[in-house]
């Protein structure tokens, strides 16, 4: 097995989730570099489930069928590590133990090597998200929205072949959260990442642009 290496289409080839015989989505979906699928739906509908079978996190409990392609490669099998999958949750979940910068460091994939050069990865990240100077403060001293962005700035670090995303916005405010769509989506384009977003409000689906899927649909709830 080979690591991805950097971003192609994701493609979910007639995947199928069902738990306890009930089908709770079936996608046949193509996600092009830089592009977002977004898939709705009420709690319970399969939403996290999905994220968690496209980052190799899933649970046994949950029947999976189909096919998981990044580009040409089948990642359908492959551990978490390879897929280098890019994950925004709800919240940043940083590392209390470690400063700003440490987070930031750690997300760096291991082929890049030498302590000054990750250091300034690092630095020169901070000071994109417009967070210059941060790197030896304590997370729990920064403000949601500087949180929300240094967890940005991380998954754009590690590198990934795609992104997913947990409902990243609901727990930021009204003004905060456009600023956080438009900086997430943007930054998506520039990279070429394809992304899967899954949520519960359509103002995410409308500013991410692209397909919507939506689980309370027959058509995909089995």
């Amino acid at each position: 097995m080979t690591a991805v290496d950097m971003a192609h289409s994701l493609t979910l080839k007639d995947l199928r989730i069902s738990l306890d015989g009930t089908c709770l989505l079936a996608l046949d979906e193509v996600v092009k570099p830089g592009g977002v699928l977004t898939v709705m739906g009420p709690s319970g509908s399969g939403k996290s489930t999905l994220l968690s079978v496209l980052s190799g996190f899933r649970e046994k409990a949950f029947e999976v069928s189909g096919r998981i392609f990044c580009g040409d490669l089948d990642i359908t099998e492959w551990p978490p590590q390879q897929r280098r999958a890019g994950l925004l949750f709800q919240d940043p979940l940083l590392f209390p133990h470690m400063s700003v910068g440490q987070n930031l460091v750690f997300a760096i994939p291991a082929e890049k090597r030498g302590r000054a050069r990750r250091r300034a990865m690092a630095e020169a990240a901070l000071s994109d998200i417009g967070l210059p100077d941060m790197f030896d403060r304590d997370p729990a001293t920064l403000s949601g929205g500087q949180a929300a962005r240094v967890a940005l700035a991380r998954t754009l670090l590690s590198s990934p072949a795609f992104v997913l995303l947990d409902e990243p916005f609901s727990k930021l405010d009204t003004e905060l959260r456009q600023q956080m769509r438009e900086l997430v989506f943007s930054t998506a384009r520039q990279s070429e990442w394809p992304m899967v977003l899954v949520t519960h409000d359509a103002d995410d689906a409308r500013a991410a642009g692209g397909k919507t899927i939506n689980l309370s649909d027959a058509a995909h709830n089995g």
